[in-house]
C-alpha cells in the first residue's frame, strides 16, 4: 500500500487532452509513464479501450478525492493550489473542514514561478493534492516530491476541487453515466470549447489513425549530427539512452510534419538543451527499417502492436558553436552524452544502429569535404 510502504509515490489522472499534450511534450510523456499509478479520467479513454478489446474503469477527480476522504481522513493532507484558479484558499479549507479532516494545509501559488515550499515541508503532509492542471501539476509533483520527504502519495487532480467548492456545478448523474459530461461542461463553461474540441474530436481521430493506419506506415524521423571542430578533425555528439544503459546513439526524433532543418533544430534544442549551433545541411530518406514486433527493447526503439511499421530517417547536420557547459541533455530520453571522434563513431553507437550511422557518416564526410 502506497501510504505504508515507506516510499514516495505519485498518481496521475490522464484524460484525452493530457494524452494529446503528451504526444507533443516529451517531458510530460515521460512523467506520465513513470507514475506509480495512472487513473484514467475522460470517457474518450474508455471508448478507446473498448476498441482495443479492453474494459477500462474511469475514475473522475471528484471520485478520487472522495476515495481519499473516506479511507484516509486520519492522514495529514496538503493542497498546492493555483492562485489564479476558480477555487481560492478559503474555499478549499472549507471543503477540508466539511470532510472532517483535522490536519490540512493549503498553499496558493503562482504555478509558473519557482516555488518556495519550506512552509509546506514543515507541515509534513502525508498526502499532497495539486490543482494546477496539466502539464503543470504533473511536472510540479515530479520535480518537487523529493523536496517534500514526508509526502507518501502525491496526486494531480486538476479542477476537481472546483466541483467540491461548487464553483462549477457537476453534470447530472445520467449525463455522467452515458458519457456526456463534456457537453454539460460546454454549456456551463463555453470558454472551454477548444479543450473540449481536442477531447471530443481530435482525440478520436488521432486514435483511429494510431490504431488502424499507423501499423502500415513508416514514421518520419531525423537523425542529428552535431559536430565541433577539434584541430584538423571533428568530434560528434552521442547520447546514451536512459532506458538502456550502454545504448549510445545520435540525437534523433520524429519530424512531426516539419521539414528536416526545422525538425532537426528542434530535436537538438530538446535533446541537447542548447541552441548554440548553426544548421549546415539536411538529407532526406537515407535509411529505412522496420521495428521489431512486440519488443520493448528492439535495439532501435520500442513499440506497441499498433504503432508504426518502422522508421524512415533523414539526416540533419549542425555545427556546435558553444561551450560544453551549454549542453544540458534532457533527463527523460538520455542519461549521459559525450563527444566522439569521427573515425570511431560507428563503433561507439549501439550495434543495431551501426549500419545507419555509417550511411549518415558518409554523407557528413562528403558534405564537409565539398564545402570546406
Amino acid at each position: 500500500m502506497f501510504l505504508t510502504d515507506g516510499k514516495q509515490h505519485y498518481i496521475v489522472t490522464p484524460n484525452p487532452e493530457i494524452v494529446l499534450e503528451a504526444q507533443k511534450d516529451e517531458e510530460l510523456f515521460y512523467i506520465l509513464n513513470q507514475a506509480d499509478l495512472s487513473i484514467p479520467d475522460g470517457i474518450g479513454l474508455k471508448f478507446a479501450a473498448w476498441a482495443m478489446g479492453k474494459d477500462l474503469k474511469r475514475t473522475t477527480g471528484v471520485d478520487l478525492i472522495s476515495y481519499f476522504r473516506f479511507h484516509f481522513s486520519d492522514f495529514r493532507f496538503a493542497m498546492v493550489n493555483w492562485s489564479g484558479g476558480l477555487s481560492k484558499k478559503e474555499d478549499i479549507k472549507k471543503v477540508f473542514r466539511e470532510f472532517k479532516i483535522k490536519d490540512f494545509f493549503v498553499k496558493d501559488v503562482e504555478r509558473e514561478e519557482k516555488q518556495n515550499l519550506d512552509d509546506l515541508a514543515k507541515f509534513k503532509p502525508d498526502i499532497l493534492f495539486c490543482t494546477f492542471g496539466a502539464p503543470y501539476q504533473e511536472k510540479f509533483v515530479y520535480h518537487n516530491l523529493k523536496n517534500l520527504p514526508s509526502v507518501k502519495v502525491a496526486v494531480g487532480i486538476g479542477g476537481a476541487f472546483d466541483f467540491l467548492t461548487e464553483k462549477i456545478k457537476r453534470a447530472p448523474k445520467i449525463m455522467r453515466i452515458i458519457g456526456l459530461e463534456w457537453l454539460w461542461r460546454l454549456f456551463k463553461q463555453p470558454q472551454r470549447i477548444k479543450r473540449i474540441y481536442q477531447a471530443v474530436i481530435v482525440f478520436p481521430l488521432k486514435f483511429i489513425k494510431w490504431f488502424f493506419v499507423n501499423p502500415f506506415l513508416y514514421r518520419s524521423n531525423v537523425a542529428c549530427i552535431l559536430f565541433k571542430k577539434a584541430g584538423d578533425d571533428y568530434k560528434i555528439l552521442l547520447a546514451e539512452r536512459r532506458d538502456e544503459p550502454g545504448h549510445w546513439q545520435l540525437p534523433q526524433g520524429g519530424t512531426d510534419g516539419e521539414d528536416l532543418m526545422t525538425a532537426g533544430s528542434r530535436e537538438l534544442r530538446e535533446e541537447a538543451g542548447t541552441d548554440k549551433f548553426r544548421p549546415i545541411a539536411s538529407f532526406k530518406n537515407l535509411w529505412k527499417y522496420r521495428f521489431a514486433k512486440n519488443s520493448t527493447k528492439s535495439g532501435t526503439t520500442s513499440r506497441s502492436s499498433f504503432d508504426y511499421k518502422g522508421q524512415k530517417q533523414g539526416l540533419f547536420i549542425a555545427e556546435f558553436l558553444g561551450e560544453d557547459r551549454d549542453i544540458t541533455i534532457n533527463f527523460w530520453d538520455h542519461r549521459s552524452w559525450k563527444w566522439v571522434d569521427v573515425d570511431s563513431l560507428a563503433e561507439e553507437v549501439y550495434p543495431a544502429r551501426r549500419e545507419a550511422t555509417k550511411v549518415f557518416l558518409e554523407k557528413f564526410r562528403n558534405h564537409i569535404t565539398h564545402n570546406s
